[in-house]
Formats: C-alpha cells, sequence, structure tokens
C-alpha cells in the first residue's frame, strides 16, 4: 500500500467548531458595509398571464423606499438559464409560474423592502396554464426534444417472453430545504467592477451570468463563496437569478446591495427535484431474468429548461441501476409546465432512473412469487460477461456481488424475513416490511469537459500551507479531504493546512459541485499543484546535500535525506532563502470520458460506487402512519480519505432519499400555487424519523481507476439507498394480500398513499 493510501484517517470537519460555536461565517455574516441596501421581490400572482399594468405608486411612498429594479435596468442580457435562453430575471411582460420574479424593491432595510413590495398592484390578463404531465405530453409541450436510448431488440423479446408486465406509477419532486437560503451580496468597485458574495456551488457561472446582465467583461465581477449552509443542487443553476438581481441593482444605484430570500420566497421561486410519471412492459423468464424493458418517462421540468437535459439524461444512464438490461427501449419527455423550473437535486436525475427499474423488480418478483432479493441478484452486472450498459460503457468495477452477499449476511436478512412474515401472521393491524436494495451509480459529469479542476497550494516560511481550489464548502466536508490530500502529499499535519474561500479571482474556469465529482477534481489538483512544490524541494535537498533523490521522503512534519532529518519548516525557511518557488498552481481532468449527447452513448462515467441497504419498517394499516425500525447500510467508498466525513454523508444520503419517497409530499392546488411552502406544510425527516437501529459500514475497497487517493465519490451515491425504506413499505403492504397483489404505491408513500395502497390491496 503507498504512503499516501496508508495515512488516510478520520479527522474532524475543517469548521466543525466554528459550526457547534456558531462562528462560521456564511453569506449573511459578511460584515455589512455602510450604505448596504435590501431587496425583496414581487413575484407573479398567476401561474401563466400576460402583465396589463404595474402600479408601484405606494410602494414607492412606502418608508425607507430607495428605488425599483424592472427589466428596463437590465442593461445587458435579462437571462439567467444555464444551458438554454429561456428562463429570464424578471419576467418581461408574460409571467409562466406562481412565484417568478418581475420587480424588485430596493430599500434601507430588508423589513422596509419587505412592506413595501406587498403594496403594489399588478393586473393580469389570464392565459391557458398546464400542471399535468399527460397533458402536457398530449400537447407535444416539452422544454427539450424527447430524448431515447435503445439498445438490442426491446419490442422482440417482449413478444417472445414467458411473462410480461405493464403498468404506470410516479415519484415526486422534492424540495431542497437548505439551512442557508438563497442569499447574493453585491459591492461595486472602482471601474465599474463587482464583488460578489453568495451562496452558490457554481461561482463561475455566476460570475459569467452576472457579467452578462450587467454588460461587463468576466475579469470585472469577483464571485467568492467561503461555505454554504447546504446546497443539494438547488444552488447550483438557481442562485443565478438572486445574484443577477443583487448585482444589477448594486450596478445601479453604485451601492452595496443584499437580496436575501425568507424560506416562503425561497420555496416559491425555485425549482426542485423533477417530478416522473412512469409507463412500462417489462418481459422476464420463469425465474425473474428481465428479458425485455419498454419504459416511458414523462418529466417534470416546469417553465424552462434549466438543467433538465443533463439531469434526463442522467435518469436514462441510471434506469439500468445494478442490473444487465441486454433489451430496452427508453423514452424521457421533459414536459413544460406552469410551474417553477425545477432543476439539480443530490442524484442529478439518477435515482428517478434507477427507482423505475427497482419499482418493476419488485413487481416481477410478486409475479413469480419469490423474494424480490433473489430477482435481483439474479439480474446482477457479472464481471466480465454481461457487464455492458445500455449506452455501451462496460463495467469494470463490479462489486455488487460481494457488497451485497455481505449486507445480506451481516443484516440477518434472511432470518429477519422468516421472523416479519410470521409476526405478520399474527398481526391484524400493524404490518412489517423488509427490503433490500443496490445502487450502482455513475460517477463523472455526462459533459466531459466539465471533468476539470485547478487547485493553488502556497507554502509560507513558517511551515503553514494555504490551499485554494474552485470547488465549493456546502457541508459535505470537500475542504476537509482537500486539506487532507494537500497534507498526505507534503507529509505534514493536517492542521497546518488551511483551505481558503472560493473566489474566481484565483481559480477560473472552474466547474460546478457537483456530480459527486468535488473530491476527486479538486483534490487530485491540489495533489498535482503540492506535488510540484514537493520536487521543487527534493531537487533542491538533493543538489544541496549530493544525495539521490530517491533517498528523499516526506512524513510526520520531518523530511528524510538517508539517515539525516530536518523538520519541514526548517527545510522551507532554507528554499525560501535560496530562492526556491513555495508556490504552484495545479491542474487535473479525468481521463477516458467520452459521450455521444445525440445517440446517448459512449462512456460517459469514469467509475462506478457501490452500495446496497436493508430498511425493516412497520405500518400501521388503519391510519397510514409508517415507523423505520432499522437500517443496515454498506457503502462503496473506496479508500475512504476520511471514513468519519464518508460515514456522515451516507447517512444523511439515505434518510435524505428516504424523506424524498416517504413524507417529502409537493402539493399544487388548482391554480399553480405551491402549498407546501414552508416547514409548517413541507415535513423533511426529523431526529425521530431515524431509525433506532441504523448500522453505517464501508465496503472494504479501493477504486480500480486512479482516482484521488483511489477513494470513491459519497455526496449523491448514498441518496439511493432510500429506496429500501420504500420497498420495505410496499412489502408490508403486500402482507395484507398475502404477497400476492402489487401495491400501487406512488411516491412519496405519505399516510394518505399507504391507505390507498392497502384499501387496494384488501378489496382486490
Amino acid at each position: 500500500m503507498s504512503e499516501s493510501v496508508a495515512n488516510n484517517k478520520s479527522i474532524p470537519h475543517e469548521s466543525a467548531h466554528l459550526h457547534v460555536t456558531g462562528d462560521a461565517a456564511f453569506a449573511d455574516d459578511i460584515s455589512q458595509l455602510e450604505g448596504t441596501l435590501f431587496i425583496a421581490l414581487f413575484t407573479s400572482e398567476k401561474a401563466h398571464a400576460k402583465v396589463i399594468s404595474i402600479d408601484t405608486s405606494a410602494v414607492e411612498a412606502s418608508p425607507g423606499f430607495i428605488s425599483l429594479l424592472t427589466t428596463e435596468d437590465i442593461t445587458g442580457s435579462n437571462d439567467c438559464g444555464p444551458i438554454i435562453h429561456d428562463d429570464p430575471i424578471l419576467a418581461d411582460g408574460v409571467v409562466s409560474y406562481i412565484g417568478q420574479p418581475i420587480f424588485a424593491v430596493i430599500a434601507d432595510s430588508f423589513l422596509n423592502a419587505r412592506k413595501a413590495v406587498k403594496k403594489a398592484k399588478v393586473i393580469y390578463q389570464q392565459l391557458d396554464a398546464v400542471f399535468d404531465l399527460n397533458q402536457a405530453d398530449n400537447n407535444k409541450s416539452y422544454v427539450l426534444p424527447p430524448m431515447m436510448l435503445k439498445k438490442g431488440d426491446a419490442s422482440g423479446q417482449l413478444d417472445a417472453a414467458d411473462c410480461r408486465l405493464e403498468g404506470q406509477f410516479k415519484v415526486g419532486g422534492q424540495e431542497h430545504f437548505y439551512l442557508e437560503g438563497q442569499i447574493a451580496y453585491a459591492v461595486p468597485k472602482e471601474d465599474g467592477c463587482l464583488h460578489l458574495w453568495c451562496s452558490t456551488q457554481h461561482p463561475t457561472e455566476m460570475q459569467h451570468l452576472v457579467a452578462q446582465a450587467c454588460q461587463l467583461d468576466a475579469n470585472q465581477v469577483i464571485v467568492e463563496m467561503r461555505r454554504m449552509g447546504g446546497g443539494f443542487g438547488g444552488k447550483e443553476s438557481q442562485s443565478a437569478i438572486f445574484c443577477c438581481i443583487a448585482s444589477l441593482a448594486a450596478k445601479k444605484l453604485n451601492r452595496p446591495v443584499k437580496c436575501r430570500l425568507d424560506r416562503d420566497d425561497d420555496m416559491l421561486i425555485t425549482g426542485k427535484r423533477h417530478h416522473f410519471d412512469y409507463d412500462y412492459q417489462a418481459a422476464f423468464d420463469n425465474d425473474g431474468k428481465i428479458k425485455s424493458l419498454q419504459l416511458k418517462m414523462l418529466v417534470g421540468s416546469g417553465y424552462s429548461a434549466d438543467l433538465s437535459g443533463p439531469v434526463v439524461t442522467r435518469a436514462l444512464c441510471h434506469v439500468d441501476n445494478a442490473y444487465t438490461l441486454d433489451h430496452v427501449d427508453l423514452g424521457a419527455y421533459c414536459c413544460k409546465t406552469n410551474t417553477q423550473s425545477n432543476t439539480a437535486f443530490r442524484g442529478f436525475g439518477g435515482p428517478q432512473g434507477a427507482f423505475a427499474t427497482e419499482y418493476i423488480i419488485d413487481n416481477i418478483a410478486r409475479c413469480i412469487g419469490l423474494d424480490a432479493l433473489d430477482v435481483r441478484k439474479l439480474n446482477f452486472y457479472g464481471k466480465t460477461e454481461n457487464n455492458i450498459t445500455p449506452y455501451g460503457q462496460p463495467v469494470e468495477d463490479n462489486v455488487i456481488n460481494e457488497l451485497v452477499a455481505e449486507l445480506e449476511k451481516s443484516s440477518e436478512y434472511r432470518s429477519r424475513r422468516k421472523k416479519i412474515e410470521a409476526f405478520n401472521q399474527s398481526s391484524p393491524v400493524i404490518k412489517k416490511g423488509l427490503a433490500l436494495t443496490p445502487v450502482k451509480f455513475g460517477i463523472s459529469f455526462n459533459v466531459v469537459h466539465f471533468n476539470q479542476a485547478g487547485a493553488l497550494v502556497h507554502i509560507y516560511t513558517d511551515g503553514s500551507v494555504l490551499v485554494n481550489h474552485g470547488g465549493t464548502e456546502m457541508g459535505q466536508g470537500l475542504n476537509t479531504k482537500v486539506a487532507q490530500v494537500v497534507a498526505i502529499e507534503l507529509g505534514i499535519n493536517p492542521k497546518r493546512v488551511r483551505a481558503t474561500a472560493t473566489d474566481t479571482s484565483k481559480v477560473a474556469n472552474t466547474s460546478a459541485t457537483a456530480a459527486s465529482t468535488g473530491s476527486d477534481l479538486n483534490g487530485k489538483a491540489a495533489q498535482d499543484a503540492a506535488r510540484l512544490i514537493k520536487n521543487r524541494l527534493i531537487l533542491f535537498l538533493a543538489e544541496k546535500h549530493a544525495i539521490d533523490k530517491g533517498l528523499i521522503s516526506f512524513a510526520n512534519d520531518k523530511v528524510h535525506l538517508g539517515e539525516k532529518v530536518i523538520q519541514f519548516n526548517e527545510l522551507i525557511q532554507m528554499a525560501y532563502e535560496a530562492r526556491v518557488q513555495l508556490w504552484s498552481d495545479g491542474f487535473y481532468k479525468t481521463p477516458g470520458l467520452h459521450w455521444d449527447q445525440e445517440k446517448l452513448v459512449g462512456s460517459p462515467f469514469y467509475y462506478y460506487a457501490y452500495g446496497a441497504s436493508v430498511s425493516e419498517v412497520a405500518i400501521d394499516t388503519l391510519t397510514g402512519e409508517f415507523k423505520l425500525l432499522r437500517a443496515d447500510l454498506l457503502h462503496d467508498a473506496g479508500n475512504s480519505i476520511n471514513p468519519a466525513i464518508d460515514l456522515g454523508q451516507i447517512e444523511g444520503g439515505y434518510i435524505q432519499g428516504m424523506g424524498w419517497l416517504t413524507t417529502e409530499e409537493l402539493v399544487w392546488n388548482d391554480e399553480g400555487r405551491l402549498l407546501t411552502h414552508a416547514p409548517s406544510t413541507y415535513k423533511i425527516p426529523a431526529v425521530s424519523d431515524c431509525p433506532a437501529e441504523f448500522h453505517v459500514k464501508l465496503f472494504k475497497n479501493q477504486n480500480v481507476k486512479d482516482s484521488i487517493m483511489r477513494s470513491k465519490a459519497v455526496g449523491e451515491p448514498p441518496l439511493l439507498l432510500g429506496f429500501s425504506a420504500f420497498f420495505a413499505i410496499r412489502d408490508a403492504i403486500a402482507s395484507v394480500a398475502e404477497y400476492t397483489i402489487h401495491p400501487p404505491l406512488n411516491a412519496p408513500a405519505t399516510a394518505e398513499e399507504i391507505l390507498n395502497a392497502v384499501d387496494y390491496c384488501l378489496n382486490s
């Protein structure tokens, strides 16, 4: 094992002490400059309408009122769409959903701005609105052309197979519910420049969009971001509208301007996880081996494209999950509706794609009277055979069989299954369910050129180290891991290394911190920079001491030169005095990726992360309530850089996935108004929803690819572990009909959904 691998260990999150003491500075905590102004947004009250007139006379007479920001103040492009230019910063003449910003009120305080904006009077002319995905599909109303992924002869195999199934089901969207809401603080600088502090996963995109809106060059806009209070994808593209509005106001008035949303406005304005409606036909043999899958997915994109294209691409590339599917006909339709424009969310479409096949396998197992685990295992990818994905990439690092076997044993799945069946026989009201579901998740951006990163590393003369990279810290421990990588490369204590705020003036042209690539890309770039400095130091020592470079090593804050040992900080002072460059930039691009977006074929992923979970639940068949009793998770993080952080990500991902599929219901009324726009009406999992027995382990493995220290990503893949909670609920419902009927359970499995499914099983 290499030195770097041997030195991995759990260390605390670099900001943990600041978080628990309340000293961690977020965007809203930055000391406000004198003269700072505040924004409140006037948002549409109609789902689809022409704006006939706007009366702001009462607004302008309000205490503390300073100015308005309207479309007339946008000197550049009135667009903040990340890919397609269909997403206006401020609605121009026509509104497309309830909650769309029309204009901004700028006042001397946040409260005065909020009070003033409520006095505006707007007259609308109602237009036809679409909220239903089937209606949008029937009207051929899409934000993007349909996407198709085909392999083999799905139709022929469907006709020839022993058994067939068909059906429809749905999975809902999900609110990001980051603890820190959307915020942007724009400060004018000399020569027309802007400095923007904001909560975003994509500082470079904010820089570009602000520059376009304000008619500036990119070099006139600095975006700085020290940390986010959560992002989950909701701050990848959707932070742009608030950054642009704050910047436009700051440029107009030449004063600092802050745009901070309260929770209700945040949830009304911003998009969610895409919801999916599925229509499938599946063919399989008498053993449960899948022979053909035809799947139509209607995708709730909302009123604009946003990131629907790459989200749906990833969904199509994850329909296979952990299974060999030789004959598929998959179609995805990005339906245009008059609701918030849906966006990135942890998993980025992957969970919605994989969920479909898990649901279908659950039905197949019930059809042939087998445990769903046995059907899953029968269909798993092989090591060297049956290992080609529907999009043509070989699965070369498959460990799903060994991982599931280990979890099956450690969780005592088989014996618990027997106990649960016996319990259900004697319990007329409370029913228990059990499920084991696997995960195979591709790691890399589908867009190849996004898979690059840069970093800067500085060593100061006292031996302390500063690292700056293009990734963003949103609580996931990215800065901690990058600092560890630099420390391991230089052979020093991680406490000597500090990671600084992401800053577009330091590392330029960065990709979003998304697609679970943060540590892979930025860790490699930082390692490259640190290695360049170390190589200079080795060359300096070799020449100074007339020693072979191979005899020089760095470890434990010391440098070994054969028999001689010197302290690291002593070496740095010596090197400085000898005029050795003690800083360097680093760069990394992921190798071996290629992708044809038109044909949906290629090798879009550098490697796969694997995992599996077992969930045990109890449901009340009279009320529809459920309780998660126990969860066993086993996840492949490769050679984990920081096991403690990875375990935290796995636990959190599972709970967030479970919440998406059980309690986090988004509800719109008939007019298209989001009703679940606050903690009082939208239920994320709480501490009481965590299982009393929660067993989480890392699967012992090393990445076969040359990832950073042979680790694997743990940002998005663990969310799919939450599948097992949903299918355990479905298993419990099926027990009321002796496991012979498919419960028509849609996600999220709310109490109402559970009761309806129980009633169906009892009366069919």
